[in-house]
């Protein structure tokens, strides 16, 4: 297959705190540099882009040295923790934003998905908004004609095809969004994060719909999600960004792994130290872990067993009692989703009337997880406002094969994630 894309020293330096480049001082310096035929003096200065440090210098590198090549047909997934670069990189590659050294070689039309509204104009139609998108990738009217009912009836907009798009809803926004820019037959389909906006049906819908323009079509694609589950059944090859740096490139399960071990790392004790988080702060997770119902803290847990998963919590700035609504998913070790519980969903209320420490704990009867490891997420509300959303994981844990069935026979699961029993009985 031939190269279409190819990245070649790729950085992007920003300037922290300020809109733009820099002061007046900076660009004059820069330009009796350039007139002197000398190097940006400002390229030798900048920090690594390490978001949880503190700054100690003006300028920071987003983007250090990135080095890779994509070919025709190929789906590459970039990958990598919140701040990494990842978005700055598309950004660079869909030519929004020009890297501060290094160069782009593309071949063909680029068609991205960066954000919600990306290329469309709110005052203008969906339908408008179509043509005006077809126009920017070089499309002719009748070229646009011919694909326009296939992306009305796959963004699922057709009643609000002649209304304003800034009357849409974000899900109607990316629902739009996507199927003009997989449909308008571009060489490279970029497509960020922004796919998690969208309904679990929309989202299987898009991530079909990209596996159809590779295979089917033989177009490139390059995928950014951090739901690990999708990029492994999507794409074809893995690169890992890390703190602004190109640290991994090769196969898809490759990446993944070299990933996740690396996020098993930053897991602290301490949840209160994790930095990359949101939410009021009127309430924060402080520990987790899970428990035998005698107490004793575990990290393997037999299926079948009854497990108590056990949260700390802090209360700051309390002014009234509140109510806390506390809810943890459960993800396998891809980060895909398996299950979420708030103890909203039970009708049960927890209401904290002071500051200080708390205890909150979930006890499950029947664990029915089949065997492999599995990471838990948290959130808390309250009131029913978002109180802290940790965006890195509280807590890991691994599932061994136990007696689920009550019956001495382990049965065999095969690649199953949940396990059910049920009450059978012959009826004449």
């Amino acid at each position: 297959m031939s190269i279409i894309l190819k990245a070649e020293n790729i950085s992007k330096q920003y300037r922290l705190g300020q809109v733009g480049t820099g002061t007046l001082s900076h660009d004059l310096n820069r330009w009796w540099h350039t007139v002197r035929g000398k190097e940006d003096p400002y390229l030798k200065v900048g920090a690594v882009n390490d978001r949880s440090a503190k700054a100690t210098e003006d300028y920071v590198w987003a983007l250090r040295d990135i080095n890779f090549e994509v070919k025709t047909g190929e789906v590459l997934g970039i990958i990598g923790k919140n701040g990494a670069g990842k978005t700055t990189l598309l950004k660079i590659l869909s030519r929004v934003t020009s890297p501060t050294t290094g160069s782009i070689k593309t071949r063909g039309r680029i068609a991205s998905l960066l954000e919600v509204g990306t290329g469309f104009h709110g005052e203008l139609t969906g339908r408008e908004n179509i043509f005006m998108n077809g126009a920017v990738l070089g499309m002719t009217k009748n070229e646009i004609k011919t694909k326009l009912d296939e992306i009305i009836d796959f963004s699922g907009c057709e009643m609000y095809i002649d209304t304003p798009v800034k009357r849409y809803s974000s899900g109607m926004t990316v629902r739009l969004g996507f199927a003009v820019a997989a449909h308008l037959e571009p060489e490279i389909l970029v497509v960020d994060e922004v796919l998690a906006v969208g309904d679990a049906e929309f989202q299987k819908k898009a991530i079909g719909k990209m596996q159809d323009l590779s295979v089917g079509q033989g177009r490139t694609v390059l995928f950014v999600s951090h739901n690990m589950a999708s990029v492994k059944s999507l794409c074809t090859r893995g690169i890992v960004l890390e703190n602004g740096l190109l640290e991994f490139d090769g196969s898809t399960e490759k990446a993944i792994n070299f990933y996740l071990s690396n996020e098993k790392q930053i897991i602290p004790k301490d949840l209160t130290s994790i930095k990359d988080r949101s939410g009021t702060g009127t309430v924060k997770f402080r520990s987790f872990h899970i428990e035998h119902t005698n107490g004793q803290i575990i990290e393997n847990v037999l299926n079948g067993d009854t497990v108590v998963f056990s949260f700390a919590i802090d209360v700051a700035n309390l002014t009234n009692n509140f109510n806390i609504d506390l809810g943890f998913s459960i993800h396998t070790s891809d980060d895909e989703l398996i299950t979420v519980l708030y103890n909203s969903y039970q009708n049960k209320t927890i209401q904290v009337n002071s500051n200080g420490e708390y205890k909150i704990q979930c006890v499950i009867a029947d664990l029915a997880l089949n065997e492999g490891n599995y990471i838990v997420k948290g959130r808390i509300e309250c009131d029913k406002r978002e109180s802290d959303w940790p965006k890195v994981p509280l807590g890991r844990f691994n599932v061994i094969k136990g007696d689920f069935y009550r019956s001495g026979n382990l049965g065999f699961n095969g690649k199953s994630k949940l396990l059910i029993k049920g009450e059978w009985d012959l009826i004449k």
